[in-house]
């Protein structure tokens, strides 16, 4: 720690300059950040525009003016349209510009690829929007606490947090780099449920409270599956290749339809939960179960076994 009380003026100033040049040489050294984007770096404002605007145009009557919704609801969601379409062109190119496999170090205009990928993900809002209430529906279904739809968009994290992971999903099939992962990331700090970009999931997918929720990136998950707080959908082990490094390759759960998981149990490694399973709480599974199975505290019950399967 530099000890400043015994120097004088003239050298606090030469301190503090060498180390604001040290601090603005951002261009040196093999990690620099500018060397992995050479062209720009996403920009977490703009990002977080981009999903207070879809949160608007996911639910207008809740989230503009009174008076627009009598009168100028289609013009105030045509601009704020046209706004998120020009945030998610400028981040997508900046994206592109950072994809690892880039086959020069050249400027290149990543902006007509950047409008394509655009425009794919406006045209794709009124599914986003479809899936989004399928979710909402999921809860009303299953929660007797939840008392409409106003109240779960409103009041329910796992809201934010499957439209976050249903948007980041798209823009991460499209392989557009930091852009998916920014955004499961805002939805992660504000809800506690962290769902990877990657992980499929089906419609009327409902999580209850869902504080501590874990999703890894090659889970599948089908239709009408509830989770429950603290649950995890992660990965048993990791497979390297010849350098010591972890391979991407599938390693999370598969979860079939009509499945219930209870709080704070743990489904790791690339296993089948067959569909209709109930899955009670605190219960760690490592190997797949067929349909209609039942799992309390370690004892497995299938009821379309002879004697109920139980051991």
């Amino acid at each position: 720690m530099i000890d400043l009380r015994n120097q004088t003026s003239e050298d606090i100033v030469r301190e503090l300059s060498s180390t604001v040049k040290k601090l603005s040489d951002i261009y040196s050294g093999e990690r620099s950040l500018m060397t992995l984007c050479p062209e720009g770096l996403p920009s977490l404002k703009n990002v977080k525009e981009i999903m207070s605007l879809l949160w608007k145009l996911m639910f207008p009557e809740l989230f503009f003016e009174r008076t627009a919704i009598v009168s100028r609801l289609e013009y105030r969601i045509g601009l704020t349209t046209e706004r998120l379409f020009e945030l998610l062109q400028e981040e997508i190119a900046i994206g592109l510009s950072c994809r690892p496999n880039r086959k020069d170090k050249e400027m290149i205009d990543h902006y007509p690829e950047a409008h394509d990928f655009s425009m794919h993900i406006i045209s794709f809002l009124p599914e986003l929007k479809r899936l989004l209430y399928s979710d909402i529906h999921a809860i009303i279904r299953k929660d007797p606490a939840a008392g409409n739809e106003v109240e779960i968009i409103l009041c329910y994290p796992s809201v934010k947090a499957m439209l976050h992971h249903r948007f980041a999903h798209l823009i991460f099939s499209m392989n557009i780099p930091y852009l998916p992962r920014i955004i499961s990331e805002l939805a992660h700090s504000e809800t506690g449920i962290d769902i990877h970009p990657g992980a499929t999931i089906g419609e009327y997918f409902a999580i209850d409270h869902g504080t501590g929720v874990v999703i890894g990136e090659t889970c599948i998950i089908g239709n009408n599956v509830t989770i429950y707080q603290g649950v995890t959908l992660g990965a048993k082990s990791f497979r390297y290749d010849g350098d010591g490094a972890p391979l991407n390759i599938p390693r999370h759960p598969i979860i079939e339809d009509n499945v219930t998981v209870y709080s704070n149990a743990t489904i790791l490694g690339r296993i089948t939960i067959g569909h209709d399973t109930v899955i009670g709480g605190n219960v760690w599974v490592t190997e797949s179960l067929p349909a209609y199975s039942k799992v309390i505290q370690g004892r497995i019950r299938n009821d379309n076994f002879p004697n109920g399967g139980s051991n």
